[in-house]
């Protein structure tokens, strides 16, 4: 959806925001970027946002207010990430009058704090709703890579094929919600919320918060070999066994080449880091919510991350 051609600025790239407006301007002040007729922006840089804009922070209409002038105005790029297509999918109709979701699961609940900020003003959630789905699902600048969770060359490729006059439709929404099989929300999900590895029923693990979890983040760039579930763990949460994982339950990964493109990011709570795991591979959640702290990569046209470029506030 969004591969553009030539580099002619500079860009910042920001990790998960989930409602913080305020910290996001301190970041985007700290960087340079002024506010001029209602809009943040940079003579010479833009910023780029991974997703994750909504629920959870005590500002979120601020934050897609501001992110949207961004983008509008041309100052900014922004992308989806699994929070705002949950948000898309939970406001969609399966028939008229009847609601899509009918049982909402726990993915729905931290969305119920977006939904009440915006209660006296529905009108305007839903514009915002109709905005969120023009934007694209990963972002291709040639020296650099940006998608929410995943980089896949298969689900950019299908990604690419579901939209439709600018914006992706309500039925490539409702597929993606009742078919959770198909192509369509097998992509959508590897780009916006990465490899899980699911535990079988009949294994149990037990990590250093005395708890089994059922599933964890993994580290979908590598190639896993023979490893332990605490080294193919990508989770911020908790820490797992040094036990190897059986071979037979590893997902698919995507593992990144050394010679491409430089990737970047969100969606992993990186409260403690790393943010920069490879040369090219890059994390800019710094977990907003459970820090107070936001991040932002600020990439000056470089072959190789650079610990110097990141920028917190």
């Amino acid at each position: 959806m969004k591969k553009i051609s030539g580099i002619n600025f500079m860009y910042d790239i920001i990790g998960d925001v989930h409602g913080h407006a305020s910290l996001l301007k301190k970041l985007l002040l700290k960087m340079g970027y002024q506010k001029t007729n209602g809009s943040f922006s940079h003579p010479t840089r833009k910023a780029v946002f991974v997703g994750d804009f909504i629920n959870r922070g005590p500002e979120i209409r601020k934050t897609i207010k501001l992110i949207r002038s961004m983008v509008e105005s041309g100052h900014a790029l922004a992308i989806l990430g699994n929070h705002e297509i949950n948000a898309i999918i939970f406001h969609l109709k399966d028939k008229p009058g009847i609601q899509l979701v009918k049982k909402p699961g726990k993915q729905f609940l931290s969305l119920f704090k977006t939904i009440n900020e915006y209660s006296a003003t529905s009108l305007t959630w839903q514009e915002d709703l109709k905005w969120l789905r023009t934007l694209p699902l990963y972002i291709d600048l040639g020296e650099i890579r940006i998608v929410h969770a995943c980089w896949s060359d298969d689900a950019v490729e299908m990604a690419d094929k579901l939209y439709e006059d600018g914006r992706i439709r309500k039925k490539t929404f409702r597929t993606i919600y009742k078919k959770s099989g198909s192509d369509e929300a097998k992509s959508v999900w590897l780009l916006t919320k990465g490899v899980n590895l699911e535990m079988p029923g009949d294994l149990r693990i037990v990590n250093n918060k005395g708890v089994s979890p059922r599933s964890f983040r993994i580290k979908w760039w590598d190639v896993p070999g023979s490893i332990s579930f605490k080294e193919i763990s990508f989770e911020s949460k908790f820490t797992l066994p040094n036990y190897t994982v059986p071979p037979e339950i590893i997902p698919e990964t995507y593992p990144y080449p050394e010679n491409a493109p430089i990737v970047f990011f969100g969606h992993y709570c990186r409260g403690k880091g790393p943010h920069i795991i490879k040369p090219n591979v890059c994390c800019v959640d710094s977990c907003v919510t459970g820090t107070g702290k936001l991040l932002a990569y600020r990439w000056d046209g470089e072959k190789v991350l650079n610990m110097s470029n990141l920028v917190e506030v």
